[in-house]
């Protein structure tokens, strides 16, 4: 017989760390099965991912790499990610099930909608950073040094490129962390309108942190779609909110409804 899962309440705090240590636990054995073919096709990956960067070097130009196993770590690195992406749906699921038991028992049926919006979001926010987001930043800094030889080595273009992509694809999961914070009572769409200008301040923050380049145009756009998603999440909170509640008073009503 199957043992009953148990209430966030009745959990303690090693049983939340053992769980917390199976979802990464599956989570890693996923990525290292994933990373098998993920090599096969890495130097493939490795070209696209670079387009945005080499199509602004001058005819004849590559990068470099300035030791001798930086080729090797690059593509090794290459298939993590890839990885990473591909099976950021079974990712996304174990975060599910690590927050259910702090759910209630009706918006557990949310995984569904959780697992599909969380992954649309994040490939689609690494798809803006790499069509827009990186080109831009490369054709910057490759403008600002035209007087010069570019000699850029692999390992420096990689950091920059996972920092940009997975950044960006973070960024792009607010609509589906405001729906949650929502359906539980967290914040409203009062809350937010309200709040508006301290998140105008993060947004550009967090843009500054996330944009290698320092002009306030690049930043700007990250900042904008930041903003368009915060808009989106302020009707999301709107239609699917719920007014603050505490636990206990929606625990004892779901007891009387009963």
């Amino acid at each position: 017989m199957r043992k009953a899962q148990k209430s966030p309440d009745e959990m303690t705090f090693l049983e939340h760390l053992e769980d917390l240590r199976k979802r990464l636990w599956y989570s890693f054995v996923a990525i290292f099965v994933a990373v098998i073919p993920a090599w096969i096709i890495s130097q493939d990956v490795f070209k696209i991912l670079s387009k945005p960067v080499t199509q602004y070097l001058p005819e004849g130009t590559k990068m470099a790499f300035t030791s001798l196993t930086a080729p090797f770590m690059l593509y090794i690195k290459v298939a993590f990610l890839t990885a990473l992406f591909v099976i950021s749906p079974f990712i996304f699921l174990q975060l599910w099930y690590f927050i259910a038991p702090g759910l209630y028992q009706k918006e557990k049926k949310y995984v569904v909608p959780f697992v599909t919006f969380t992954t649309i979001f994040f490939l689609a926010g690494a798809a803006f950073g790499y069509f827009v987001m990186f080109p831009w930043t490369c054709r910057f800094f490759l403008k600002m040094g035209s007087e010069f030889t570019p000699v850029l080595t692999v390992d420096s273009f990689f950091s920059l490129s996972i920092k940009t992509l997975l950044g960006v694809a973070l960024v792009f999961e607010l609509p589906t962390l405001i729906f949650f914070l929502s359906k539980i009572g967290l914040i409203t769409s009062r809350w937010m309108i309200r709040n508006f200008k301290y998140a105008v301040l993060a947004v550009f923050i967090i843009a500054a942190v996330i944009t290698p380049s320092p002009d306030m145009v690049t930043q700007s756009v990250l900042a904008v779609p930041m903003l368009a998603l915060y808009g989106l999440g302020i009707l999301i909170a709107f239609f699917f909110g719920k007014e603050r509640k505490t636990r206990r008073e929606k625990k004892a009503e779901e007891e009387i409804a009963g």
